[in-house]
């Protein structure tokens, strides 16, 4: 049926998206705490988020920034270090919040909820490795001998998204349950808070010192 539109390999491809999506990262990591702090609601925002900015980064490769990117080192550093800057100033920013007074006294879920969606946003356009992901994964599932390759690409993309909504939703479902639990063990959602901010300083490291 796919191969007709020049996609190739089609469940071979929606295997290695699966595991790739179940791998965990900014963008996963922040749905989950924000499903945890905030909500059924506020999770779907900061998933809507990372839709769009997936969207947007494949609408890139299709295009070819990807290739810009890949052939000017100093464009690809430069976005590099402003992706692990703003992962580097959230990480800081939860383990703040987590550890200073105000973060005690006050619950996580009531600050700053109307930047649940521009934070998830940046998070998923602040990362170039991604579109050069895109170009080399989809690659492999498109017959360039196919005349519309753009039709391709868009199937092959939808999938990804469907396979992103499915397992977001999981994430914020378990997070909102979780966060019934959190409710009355303080010290547990506290440690937890702390190892989210270390993470995503980790997160920050691996992006500024990988090649």
């Amino acid at each position: 049926m796919f191969e007709s539109y020049g996609v190739l390999n089609i469940w071979t491809y929606v295997l290695g998206a699966i595991f790739i999506i179940m791998v965990p990262g900014p963008n996963t990591l922040f749905v989950l705490k924000t499903g945890i702090t905030r909500g059924v609601k506020e999770g779907y925002k900061a998933a809507l988020a990372v839709f769009i900015g997936d969207a947007v980064l494949i609408f890139c490769a299709y295009i070819g920034i990807a290739s810009l990117i890949r052939s000017s080192p100093f464009l690809f550093s430069l976005v590099k270090m402003l992706g692990a800057l703003y992962l580097l100033y959230l990480g800081l920013k939860i383990l703040y919040s987590t550890l200073s007074k105000k973060g005690q006294s006050q619950s996580s879920a009531h600050e700053e909820p109307e930047h649940v969606f521009r934070k998830a946003l940046t998070l998923s356009l602040t990362n170039p490795k991604a579109i050069l992901f895109y170009v080399s994964f989809f690659v492999q599932f498109i017959d360039m001998n196919y005349a519309h390759s753009g039709i391709s690409f868009a199937i092959l993309a939808v999938i990804l998204e469907m396979i992103s909504f499915c397992y977001m939703t999981l994430l914020i479902f378990s997070g909102a349950a979780l966060a019934h639990f959190l409710s009355e063990k303080k010290r547990l959602a506290k440690l937890g808070n702390s190892m989210v901010g270390l993470l995503f300083l980790g997160f920050a490291t691996k992006l500024a010192t990988s090649a």
